[in-house]
């Protein structure tokens, strides 16, 4: 099968022309949609800004990376993690293409996004002002894969703009496809210790350090703020490994070796870090010229040492991605690592009405939020990570995660809302509008259930959970489609309803029924309207009697094909109708008459049906109004469709082992009749 870009790059060369984006226009709008910038962009191919330029620079050993007048540093910072890490970098940005002929305008990537590698073709078009690149540029190289990869970033997002509202957490998912996650580093309930570190570095894992300014982000967008220590904020270091030195006292010091990013040089440039074990630091001459040669051999182009306890000081977050073991399979400085991750994936959607409960502060609707069941073999950290699809306008999500090693039985359905009463969150993460939710449990070996969800109900969103650990697996719990019991039982069927014939019950209908009947005393769907406009007493139940409920009624209780219905028929429906509607009241709890769309499950259950969420899907899609609800008529509409469902499957189901075989003349029959 042809790929998009080949068949672009086809249609050009057939056409002899320069491919235009007709999904991202060279336009004003593409780089600015709320906001009106004081000058207007002129958008350059970029042979019209340089005389040579080059996709890839590969002479180039340093990153020269500048965020131009967007000033996002954080998309500048990510960059940089992923220009140090070239297996990756491939990946996103592929080597085979360049600005040699054959040359057509369009250049491709590849983002981590909405759960999956997607890959996005732009022209090379570039906004810019007064001749020069407008946003993200090398300084002194003639690269232009980062002005082409922020401009397929941008494609992504809708524009230039909306990556001003970016993170430097999210765009490391989207460049590299792991989960990741930030770790204080001075936190007072676990801080940081070399331990940790060395856990971090032993798994196929990228640690960086930063440090995360509490002055005002937007003050230093446009400035590369540094500190006395030399340590830039905002950018990320690459944490590459840790040592002691043995001093020449005989004590040791834990030394903490760093890669930055932005570094131009070798070891001893004097351009970056300036503190204790820095490369004109006072601290070497402790140490033998040995134990120095040792150390220094070890560093590579940008590296520099720095003592444990600086670190501690000096930087305020380890910012870690967190790499599954076919990720991190391409990249050399991960492929020695002991422990490699093992993800599992689940991705869903919020619906209304049907998945999309809202938090723990909906006790009636939480259940209905997509149930995924987690099994640990051993005790382990894990890392739960919940993505939201929803980039323009994301809601706010989070998850929770209950312990079910203490039920005894086996799960293999979605639990009920009294499991939700009876049992406490074993651990909650926050809530927030971000599209990425990470937190890291310790869990021992047993069984879990995570619950993703957004804040508030009847938010729709598609959505990823990804679950790192080593050994783990992941299923969704799903509720099977049955009959628990007859929804339409007859007259003979129940004592109850026999006793609610005593009274005058249904009798009181009998001489409206006959004036409509025929001479054999029964009556059609028209009739059957009739009556019940004269026959309910208010405007809530009268939404029972809609011309498509009478048809459905005479459709399942005429066993003759005359398209009509007795007295006795019409009494069944009437019992039914007041058991149904009683069943409805339990559910219409702000509103008599009003249903909302998260109850229906229950609310079929409790006359006896029992539906997997993508029947439920179906209904709700067929049923709920536009204000999330439904009506008595409504509701009574769709008991009668589903009664008949089942009951054309039971008849055809003669070898009761739940499969029948329609041609094509009968399944249309049957979905006619449904």
């Amino acid at each position: 099968m042809t790929s998009s870009y080949e068949r672009i790059k086809s249609e050009c060369k057939k056409k002899n022309q320069l491919w235009e984006d007709p999904d991202f226009p060279a336009v004003q709008t593409s780089v600015f949609y709320h906001q009106t910038p004081p000058f207007t962009f002129q958008w350059k191919r970029p042979q019209e800004i340089m005389a040579q330029p080059v996709f890839i620079n590969d002479s180039s050993t340093h990153f020269d990376i500048t965020p131009g007048k967007m000033g996002d540093r954080w998309l500048v910072s990510c960059l940089g993690v992923l220009y140090l890490s070239k297996g990756l970098f491939y990946r996103v940005v592929p080597a085979d293409q360049s600005f040699e002929s054959p040359y057509f305008g369009v250049f491709r990537f590849r983002l981590w996004w909405c759960g999956e590698w997607v890959e996005v073709l732009v022209d090379d078009r570039l906004p810019t002002i007064n001749g020069k690149l407008a946003f993200l540029q090398a300084q002194n190289t003639n690269s232009f894969w980062p002005g082409l990869l922020e401009k397929a970033y941008a494609k992504l997002h809708g524009s230039y703009e909306a990556l001003k509202y970016g993170t430097l957490l999210d765009g490391l998912a989207d460049l590299t496809g792991g989960i990741t996650e930030s770790i204080p580093i001075r936190a007072e309930n676990v801080p940081i210790r070399p331990a940790i570190m060395y856990s971090l570095l032993d798994t196929t894992s990228i640690v960086t350090c930063t440090v995360n300014s509490s002055t005002n982000t937007a003050q230093i967008r446009n400035q590369l703020e540094k500190l006395p220590s030399g340590v830039c904020v905002g950018s990320n270091y690459r944490l590459c490994s840790l040592d002691k030195a043995e001093t020449l006292m005989g004590d040791s010091v834990q030394l903490v070796r760093l890669r930055d990013p932005m570094s131009l040089g070798n070891f001893g440039n004097g351009g970056g870090y300036n503190g204790d074990w820095s490369p004109l630091s006072n601290s070497w001459e402790r140490v033998s010229v040995q134990e120095r040669d040792r150390l220094l051999g070890q560093l590579d182009a940008g590296d520099f040492w720095m003592s444990f306890a600086d670190l501690t000081q000096i930087f305020t977050h380890l910012e870690c991605v967190h790499l599954d073991s076919d990720t991190a399979r391409d990249e050399p400085s991960l492929s020695d690592k002991s422990r490699k991750w093992l993800m599992r994936m689940y991705q869903g959607a919020w619906r209304k009405g049907v998945t999309a409960g809202g938090c723990r502060n909906n006790p009636d609707s939480f259940h209905i939020n997509p149930q995924l069941q987690l099994f640990l073999n051993e005790k382990e950290d894990v890392i739960i990570s919940l993505n939201q699809h929803s980039v323009m306008e994301p809601k706010v999500i989070g998850f929770t995660l209950y312990n079910l090693s203490t039920v005894q039985s086996k799960i293999s359905e979605c639990l009920p809302k009294s499991f939700f009463k009876k049992h406490k969150s074993l651990q909650n993460s926050q809530y927030t509008n971000s599209r990425q939710i990470s937190q890291r449990c310790c869990l021992d070996a047993g069984r879990y259930l995570i619950m993703a969800t957004t804040f508030e109900p009847m938010e729709e969103s598609a959505f990823s959970v990804r679950v790192l650990g080593i050994t783990i697996r992941l299923s969704l719990l799903e509720t099977q489609t049955m009959l628990l019991l007859d929804p339409f039982p007859s007259l003979n069927a129940s004592q109850k309803i026999q006793a609610d014939l005593s009274g005058s019950g249904t009798a009181q209908y009998e001489p409206v029924f006959l004036q409509l009947a025929d001479d054999h005393k029964t009556i059609n769907c028209y009739d059957l309207q009739e009556l019940l406009e004269a026959c309910l007493p208010n405007d809530y139940i009268k939404s029972c009697a809609s011309l498509d409920v009478c048809r459905q009624v005479v459709c399942l209780m005429d066993k003759t094909n005359r398209g009509r219905i007795t007295f006795n028929d019409f009494k069944v429906f009437m019992v039914n109708l007041k058991s149904w509607q009683g069943v409805f009241k339990i559910h219409t709890k702000e509103k008599s008459g009003i249903l909302r769309a998260e109850r229906l499950r229950d609310a079929l259950y409790d006359v006896g049906f029992q539906l997997s969420t993508e029947i439920l899907s179906i209904l709700v899609l067929r049923y709920m109004r536009r204000d999330g609800t439904l009506r008595l008529g409504d509701y009574v509409s769709a008991i009668l469709h589903l009664t008949m469902a089942f009951e054309i499957f039971k008849v055809k189901d003669l070898n009761q082992d739940g499969v029948i075989k329609l041609g094509l003349a009968e399944w249309i029959k049957s979905a006619l009749m449904c």
